[in-house]
């Protein structure tokens, strides 16, 4: 008597797979760390995607969004200093008047300080690619 497969089923096909107590025991406790099913955990393994620590998952998130606040509040801060500049050449162009050097001074300091913003932000995009590249592998 033959098995009937489930047409309806995505994934038909059982595998069964031996270990000794010290592989059994090293999979079940990656899979614990993952926070995934043991099922999920292997396919993952076997069609090379990352798999990340529950909480190392949670840590990645965490920075994800602090990032993306930190962007979204220098996005901010830029498009006010693009205002700034346009209102100072405005006047410039219309009383013939330029800025002076203290308003010329404060725009450079605040130019300087989105400018450090943005780098600490790219560094911190570029660990963390580098880190889960590293889990990739």
């Amino acid at each position: 008597m033959s098995k009937k497969k489930n047409p309806a089923r995505h994934r038909n096909r059982a595998v069964t797979v031996r270990m000794t107590d010290e592989e059994f025991l090293a999979m079940r406790e990656k899979v614990e760390e993952s926070g995934l099913s043991q099922q999920t955990y292997i396919i993952e393994a076997v069609t090379g995607t990352p798999i990340l620590p529950a909480d190392g998952v949670e840590t990645l998130l965490s920075e994800w969004k602090d990032n993306s606040k930190d962007l979204s509040n220098l996005s901010r801060q830029l498009r006010g200093l693009g205002t700034n500049v346009n209102q100072m050449a405005h006047i410039a162009n219309g009383y013939g008047d330029l800025p002076s050097e203290q308003s010329l001074e404060r725009i450079s300091e605040n130019v300087n300080q989105a400018r450090k913003a943005v780098e600490k932000i790219w560094r911190s995009i570029r660990s963390l690619t580098s880190q889960q590249s590293h889990m990739a592998r």
